[in-house]
């Protein structure tokens, strides 16, 4: 596989997620863990015709360590929630913009978690994103009467957000002794059986159209997830890494043409500088990662 044809799956997994929270949104009168099942278990059989496809079928299956992936599952899943239930608070633009602090929190918990050196240009980096998630919220905060809805909402989508981050650090312990397509599969399938926990909390039976855009969300979820794999199979991280922020265009473009949201000059603004400090500090990384890799030649083996 080619980095093009990485950076076009990438691409698709992004246009395939937004559409799948724009279903969700539509979806948003039926319970947040009722939408959580929904999402998860129609995503399974997707995944399932996936690795059998791919050969890897038996590594979907088999785990090292099963806590590991039952963690994740408690905290994805958590993260997934209050994602949704965001979505029912906030215009489809603002919870993209404002999920854009979970990359830049990875950062400050990889620092604490995972002791990973964290230098004054990431600290700036991280700083300014920071600012630039404030300007996003600052005018659902300032209109004349904040009402709780927009307060839960901000409060669901920073959680998320939070949860998000703790998610990615796990990740990177994971693969140290679980592989991919197990970590994939077993996601799905824990957050499906997590989510029924829900059920005695008002679980509803939806009409026609709202099972519909949950089932579709489902579907997509799982075709974008298998995009998104997909996709680091052909181009590194790093290339990548950038086109996660392509998503706030589409979030415009289908909250602005399905839901009738108009974006402020504020919020257009704080996912700019959001984006430009997320795209700064990959950048960073990159440069020091060809930095790193070329001076091993030059290293003389030691003892």
């Amino acid at each position: 596989m080619t980095p093009l044809r990485g950076i076009a799956l990438k691409l698709a997994s992004v246009v395939l997620f937004v559409m799948m929270s724009a279903l969700i949104k539509a979806a948003s009168q039926v319970p947040t863990g009722e939408a959580v099942f929904f999402r998860s278990f129609f995503a399974l059989p997707v995944i399932l015709v996936w690795l059998l496809w791919q050969g890897d079928l038996s590594a979907g299956l088999r785990v090292q360590r099963p806590s590991l992936h039952f963690l994740r599952g408690i905290v994805g899943v958590s993260a997934m929630g209050l994602n949704f239930a965001a979505l029912g608070y906030l215009p489809l633009p603002e919870v993209t913009a404002l999920g854009y602090a979970a990359p830049l929190l990875t950062v400050i918990f990889a620092a604490f978690l995972l002791g990973e050196k964290v230098r004054l240009f990431r600290l700036s980096a991280v700083g300014t994103g920071i600012f630039g998630v404030a300007l996003v919220m600052w005018p659902l905060l300032t209109v004349s009467e904040v009402s709780d809805m927009v307060l839960l909402g901000i409060l669901c989508v920073m959680g998320s957000a939070v949860l998000r981050a703790l998610v990615q650090i796990h990740i990177r312990r994971m693969v140290q002794s679980e592989k991919t397509a197990a970590i994939v599969f077993y996601f799905s399938l824990t957050s499906t059986v997590l989510s029924l926990l829900t059920l005695p909390f008002g679980w509803v039976v939806p009409d026609a159209r709202e099972a519909g855009f949950l089932v579709a969300a489902g579907i997509i979820g799982g075709v974008a997830q298998i995009c998104l794999t997909s996709a680091y199979r052909g181009a590194e991280a790093a290339l990548l890494a950038p086109f996660d922020y392509a998503s706030i265009l589409f979030a415009i473009l289908i909250g602005y043409l399905f839901f009738a949201e108009v974006p402020t000059s504020l919020m257009l603004l704080g996912s700019a500088v959001v984006i430009a400090s997320g795209v700064a500090i990959i950048l960073r990384e990159r440069y020091l990662g060809l930095k790193r890799y070329k001076a091993r030649p030059n290293m003389t083996p030691q003892g």
